[in-house]
């Protein structure tokens, strides 16, 4: 196994047009190569497999346009169940009079079919959207949910909200109930309804509170785990006067449940980037939390730091692999320009990493894999795609040393590799991968192995190929 800084010095006999630094191999250009140095034996052994990984980082997102519904307000929530069965959530918004335009005709619905759908729809005014029973006049209310097969084509199920209870943040799916969460007041408690049947038009069961949150600020995310908890990731405002950071903080609070109702235990942050507290307390004010009858306050208080933090917040979150990222807000130090930033990290429990950032804009976006891709989803007007963390651009071969000369004299043939990944059946959140590897069964077992691989930056984008670990394993 080839991982550390250490093992790329150590283990690389030549390279061209190659950095390795902090534990990452990358080209500096549009091409590189290297070749390993050769592991021997005293007696021959066969190869099994060699496999590569990538740096997490996960660059490679481009702008698209918004995927979802065009009359859907406010922050997006997407569940992704498996082929062919995605979901949104947001606000309905009627079609806008544009200004100085004649008054047109009443819009008429007429019937339509859509591939995928065996029930009775009806066109819309908005292109690519038709109405379901459940959706025909059925206009106010909170959050609603529409339906695709496709990523492209949306039907509009009706309510699975009230007003009252609009703030919806995130939504999981379990045993074939959506649950759906919303802040009450807004930037307050997480409170949650079970719905199991989103097409009659109307809300679920409205379980109440689940997480009582100690801190101020909520626009949290709800994952499940493999094992079948619910984790929860929440803004902490604590260290921050939110009300000048777009509500969103350096801290982010962790909590666990087994069934996401109930029974919530508070974990270490899993990410803290709070600088250094002067000791100072100050307060400042909510807009939205008098309209809870049980809120008698709309006073914050927070800690004082120096220097200034960066906030994160309405988290979404995705994992890949056992991998999970957090995607945010991200508003920096200094001049404060929005955008979508995430962080990594190998398990729920953190501390996640930072990675990186894309777009403008306040986003509150939300994360999906969908169609053989992934979605990131937001409120500006653009939106991203990405095939996944994985690069295009890696070829690789192996060399056999069969009469123990310490030379390679058969090499496989060249092949070029990559992750793939698939739904997780029962998960909307878990997306499984199959590792960037090879396994060619005509080469004869040898006394020493070496390895030589290709890098090709292919994409218009900020990422290329970055090489995090290569493991070759012998039979």
């Amino acid at each position: 196994m080839i991982e550390s800084q250490t093992d790329w010095t150590d283990q690389i006999a030549d390279s061209s047009g190659l950095d390795v630094s902090e534990g990452i191999a990358a080209p500096t250009d549009k091409t590189a190569t290297l070749l390993s140095k050769t592991k021997t034996f005293d007696q021959k052994r066969s190869l099994k497999s060699l496999t590569v990984d990538q740096s997490p980082i996960w660059q490679n997102w481009n702008p698209i346009e918004n995927v979802g519904p065009s009359n859907l307000g406010d922050a997006p929530v997407i569940l992704s169940l498996g082929p062919n069965d995605y979901w949104m959530f947001g606000r309905y918004q009627s079609p806008k009079a544009k200004r100085n335009a004649k008054k047109a005709a009443p819009f008429e619905p007429k019937p339509a079919k859509l591939e995928g759908f065996d029930i009775p729809l009806q066109t819309t005014p908005f292109a690519n959207q038709f109405d379901a029973p459940g959706g025909i006049d059925n206009k106010g209310g909170g959050y609603h949910a529409w339906q695709s097969k496709d990523m492209k084509n949306w039907v509009h199920h009706g309510m699975v909200t009230e007003q009252f209870s609009r703030w919806v943040t995130t939504a999981e799916f379990v045993d074939g109930k959506f649950y759906i969460y919303y802040d009450y007041p807004n930037d307050q408690d997480p409170h949650l309804y079970i719905d199991e049947d989103l097409t009659d038009g109307k809300p679920g069961k409205n379980m109440g509170m689940a997480f009582k949150d100690p801190s101020d600020g909520s626009d949290c995310n709800f994952i499940r785990d493999l094992d079948g908890n619910f984790h929860v990731v929440y803004e902490d405002w604590t260290p921050i006067d939110a009300n000048k950071r777009s509500w969103d903080s350096p801290l982010a609070g962790h909590a666990v449940s087994k069934n996401g109702i109930d029974g919530f235990e508070i974990l270490a942050p899993v990410v803290d980037n709070r600088t250094t507290p002067t000791g100072e307390t100050k307060t400042y004010k909510h807009p939205h939390w008098l309209q809870h009858p049980d809120f008698k306050t709309n006073i914050a208080k927070y800690q004082v730091h120096t220097p200034e933090q960066e906030a994160y917040g309405d988290w979404a979150s995705v994992a890949i692999g056992g991998r999970y990222y957090l995607f945010g807000d991200f508003d920096p130090v200094g001049g404060h320009s929005m955008s979508v930033g995430w962080f990594t990290s190998p398990t729920i429990d953190g501390p996640f990493e930072w990675c990186d950032n894309v777009g403008k804009g306040h986003p509150d976006p939300d994360v999906c894999f969908a169609e053989g891709r992934f979605y990131l989803i937001t409120q500006q007007s653009t939106d991203y795609t990405s095939p996944g963390p994985w690069v295009d651009g890696v070829e690789v071969r192996v060399g056999v040393d069969t009469d123990n000369d310490g030379k390679s004299d058969t090499w496989s043939d060249w092949a070029s590799i990559k992750e793939s990944y698939d739904y997780t059946p029962g998960f909307a959140k878990q997306v499984q991968k199959t590792p960037a590897s090879i396994s060619p069964n005509d080469l004869p077992a040898g006394y020493g192995f070496q390895f030589e691989i290709k890098l090709t930056d292919t994409t218009d984008n900020k990422s290329k190929p970055m090489l995090d670990k290569v493991t070759v394993d012998f039979e």
